[in-house]
């Protein structure tokens, strides 16, 4: 069934909204925009307050990923139209660091970019080396719906916070992404299954559905730590969003908190009872999703923009759901509403960009609500204009999501140690998830590993240091 998006339930989406993560480091390498003068600038005035200059070209990046490349056709069509002069230069790549880290390095990058997937360029570096623009500008400027309100009057509340570093405002997370555990809701009407709602309850559903001879859970192993975000939302949800305070600023034992090790050690137990689908640990994300939507597991941990990547290959009638991780006690610190509600897809304009403030501005387009209601009807994703979406026909994923969004109110939360500190997700914690679900460690022995990996981060004095508050 299709829903509508009403401002109500989009506003409850305010939760703190973090940064997705990066890759392959820059440190050492000379990227500073801090001397760099930005010749293609015009005067600024209330039609322009960005200044502009009408026939600067502007170049394009963007990530190749779930969302594909066509929703910024459209957003750069909008920009042509305010801009008839300005030609634009439009590509799209799933190797962000491996193509543009080179030209960062030559002081020649693109004025936007979307930096984003597993290649993405790792901000700790970007950051640094000051190879970032401060959007500062942007967040003044006139909305383009109403020049009496702030473009930073317009986005849900946390965006500023989770895309600035010492102070500035250097990445745009453009998405709003839940994460939590996906199902089909034709499978569970037809089984008279209802979602699990504590951690005992989804253990005997697994006995249930195991017994029925199908796989209950399917993970991507070669991306591991698509599982670390259930254990660490069920940790929070334990023991206090102050558990993920505390692995964020790398504080000594963060990882070693017994929240976290109840997390894993429920977690573990899909692997040690048999309720993991055999060869999981050597499948990609599209393969895992991919055997999800052919029936062949019940449970797969994802973020929202699922429904969009998987839209080839879903059979009709599957009306995929999502739901938040199960809680692990009855006294959990927070409800079992709760989940990690976060921005993703980061967008970023260069310190060195030629089209600086054309780089501004293109964002100022996408924040606009045409911009963003264009956005949710490509790819079935909501972004962080507040009430873009209202009125919009959504698939039953997304709706599956807008009713978790509204079901938690303000038990959303998020962590900020993937953007922060890159490698410590993508690899360190990323192997210690392989290294559980496939029993080669055990829960205790994983906290060990992932702190193990954080600590080495905290002594390494040539990674900046970002902190929490």
């Amino acid at each position: 069934m299709a829903q509508t998006i009403s401002r109500r339930g989009l506003l409850h989406a305010g939760a703190a909204v973090g940064a997705m993560a990066g890759a392959s480091a820059l440190t050492g390498c000379a990227m500073g925009g801090d001397d760099k003068k930005d010749d293609a600038k015009a005067d600024a005035n209330a039609a322009n307050p960005l200044g502009v200059k009408e026939d600067a070209p502007l170049e394009v990046v963007i990530f190749n990923g779930g969302f594909g490349e066509e929703y910024a056709k459209s957003h750069e069509a909008m920009y042509k139209e305010r801009w008839p002069k300005a030609e634009i230069k439009h590509s799209a790549t799933q190797q962000i660091s491996q193509t543009l880290q080179p030209r960062f390095v030559a002081g020649d990058p693109p004025d936007v970019v979307n930096n984003s997937g597993s290649s993405q360029i790792d901000f700790n570096g970007l950051v640094s080396q000051g190879a970032l623009a401060d959007l500062g500008d942007l967040l003044a400027a006139p909305s383009l719906d109403d020049p009496k309100k702030t473009v930073k009057d317009t986005i849900l509340p946390g965006v500023v916070d989770a895309g600035s570093y010492d102070g500035k405002f250097l990445s745009l997370n453009y998405a709003y992404s839940a994460y939590g555990i996906w199902y089909s809701q034709k499978l569970f009407n037809d089984k008279g299954w209802q979602y699990p709602k504590t951690w005992d309850e989804m253990i005997s559903l697994c006995r249930t559905i195991k017994a029925a001879g199908m796989n209950p859970w399917t993970y991507t192993g070669v991306h591991a730590r698509y599982m670390s975000w259930p254990i660490l939302m069920a940790a929070a949800k334990l023991g206090g969003t102050d558990v993920l305070k505390a692995i964020d600023n790398l504080e000594p034992n963060a990882w070693k908190h017994e929240a976290v090790k109840a997390a894993a050690d429920a977690y573990y137990q899909l692997a040690v009872d048999g309720f993991l689908q055999p060869g999981a640990e050597g499948m990609d994300h599209i393969k895992a999703q991919t055997e999800w939507c052919n029936g062949n597991a019940v449970f797969i941990s994802c973020g929202s923009w699922l429904e969009n990547e998987q839209k080839a290959v879903t059979p009709p009638g599957f009306n995929m759901a999502v739901a938040p991780p199960p809680s692990l006690t009855k006294g959990d610190k927070l409800p079992f509403e709760a989940f990690r509600g976060t921005g993703s897809e980061p967008f970023i304009v260069p310190a060195k960009a030629k089209n600086g403030r054309g780089g501004l501005e293109y964002l100022r387009v996408m924040l606009s609500k045409k911009g963003a209601s264009d956005f949710t009807r490509k790819v079935s994703s909501l972004t962080v204009v507040a009430g873009s979406a209202e009125g919009i026909e959504l698939g039953p994923g997304l709706t599956s999501v807008t009713k978790m969004i509204q079901g938690a109110g303000k038990n959303t939360f998020n962590w900020l140690y993937n953007s922060y500190y890159r490698k410590l997700e993508r690899n360190l914690v990323n192997s210690a998830c392989a290294d559980l679900l496939a029993k080669r460690i055990n829960s205790a022995q994983f906290v060990d590993q992932c702190q193990k990996g954080a600590d080495e981060i905290a002594k390494d004095d040539t990674i900046k240091k970002f902190k929490r508050v």
